[in-house]
């Protein structure tokens, strides 16, 4: 590698990410500059220069800038056009590597990729998230050291961690905010008991809102407004509207699980209401409908298996709780007016019958105008969402223009 130097770590950096307390990069400076390389095709300086419009003593000056951090590498020569060829530059993605992970109520995926979000190494893990914080994220920790060591690389070589969570994050902080289904989990510093493990930059957010970004930019990058939906233990949307996550004020934005399902029965929710999404149409209320019809169904991969073979009972309990996602979602088409709705988690696995559920009531009760080109599709990503939009998260921070201005006022300081 060019560069050891570690990115921006601490408080500046994270308020950097959540738009509060940093200056505007400048155009003329080298993060300006790695925004045109981060698609990975090779450029010229000359190349550069038109594009700016900046002297090409300043592009050549900041080109060797980004190849000291070793986030730009030469990539060969252009075709000449009289005399010698020029250099061509682009960007690294293994420059760096990025820790993800997706803890989920019973089961977590851990996952290392590089800049570009490319999974490199990745595990799953049966972890209970009731066991607490310490517990669980010291077991991600030793399962980031085991995934480092498969791909021979070391946290020197971190440009940081992402980290979903299955309930409410302030996002700024990392901090859990009351998680339902998270005992011990409230208030938690999330990011600062792993950042001093890690000693880099870590982003937490909730679990849809990552599986959101994460489908996003591996299957629907061109869509611009996009709502994932998770169905598991729990139910709950990422809301992606002109290209941008939508957490909303407190970070409570897609909380579908406790809007109250119209027309739907008066089953109380652990919320304390009755007749909520969750307690209707979650894996959790699936399996119960089935248990009093004796079958032996203790977790979501049971009812899934349950359903896969062939079991009628299974197959009518998952279409009516798409339904019922339905009679939800149709409210939020009309509101929100998605190109995509993109259904996932373990219950989702169930496929079709699922799908057939939510689009049967959606595509009759939404206005018109709203569902004319709407899709509703099955996740793309085969489980992989959360643990690539963890990576995107860290991503989409590092590589900002801000954050690779700071990149070369230290890889400078410390040549």
């Amino acid at each position: 590698m060019a560069s050891r130097t570690s990115f921006p770590v601490g408080p500046r950096a994270l308020a950097a990410e959540n738009g509060r307390g940093d200056t505007e990069p400048r155009p003329n400076a080298a993060g300006a500059i790695f925004q045109l390389l981060r698609d990975g095709a090779p450029r010229t300086r000359a190349d550069l220069a038109a594009v700016t419009g900046l002297a090409r003593s300043t592009v050549a000056a900041r080109v060797d800038e980004l190849l000291a951090t070793g986030l730009v590498a030469p990539t060969g020569e252009a075709a000449s056009t009289g005399g010698r060829p020029p250099a061509t530059f682009a960007f690294r993605p293994e420059a760096r590597l990025v820790l993800a992970a997706d803890i989920g109520v019973s089961r977590t995926r851990v996952a290392v990729t590089d800049l570009a979000a490319t999974v490199l190494a990745e595990e799953a893990l049966d972890l209970a998230v009731a066991d607490g914080p310490v517990a669980v994220l010291n077991a991600v920790l030793t399962q980031f050291q085991a995934l480092l060591e498969r791909t021979g690389r070391s946290t020197a070589d971190l440009a940081g961690a992402g980290v979903g969570l299955p309930g409410p994050v302030e996002h700024s902080t990392g901090h859990p905010v009351s998680p339902p289904l998270m005992p011990g989990w409230d208030g938690f510093d999330v990011a600062g008991f792993m950042g001093r493990a890690l000693g880099t930059p870590i982003l937490v957010d909730n679990d849809v809102n990552i599986m959101a970004l994460g489908e996003h930019a591996a299957v629907w990058p061109t869509v611009d407004d996009l709502l994932f939906v998770k169905i598991a233990t729990g139910i709950g949307a990422g809301i992606i509207s002109h290209g941008e996550l939508q957490r909303g004020a407190q970070g409570a934005a897609g909380d579908l699980g406790h809007i109250a399902v119209p027309g739907g029965p008066d089953i109380t929710c652990r919320c304390g209401n009755v007749g909520c999404l969750e307690a209707v149409a979650s894996g959790r209320a699936v399996a119960s409908t089935l248990r009093a019809k004796g079958y032996d169904v203790s977790t979501n991969t049971a009812l899934v298996e349950l359903l896969r073979s062939g079991n009628t009972d299974a197959a009518l309990a998952i279409r009516e709780a798409g339904r019922s996602v339905g009679r939800v979602l149709a409210a939020c088409v009309n509101l929100l007016n998605p190109s995509v709705i993109v259904i996932g988690g373990i219950v989702a696995d169930a496929g079709e019958h699922l799908l057939a559920g939510i689009r049967e009531v959606v595509y009759t009760r939404s206005l018109p105008l709203a569902t004319q080109h709407l899709r509703i599709v099955g996740a793309g990503t085969a489980g992989r969402a959360g643990v690539l939009g963890a990576a995107a998260l860290v991503v989409q921070h590092v590589l900002a223009a801000g954050q690779v201005d700071q990149l070369v006022t230290t890889t400078t300081s410390v040549a």
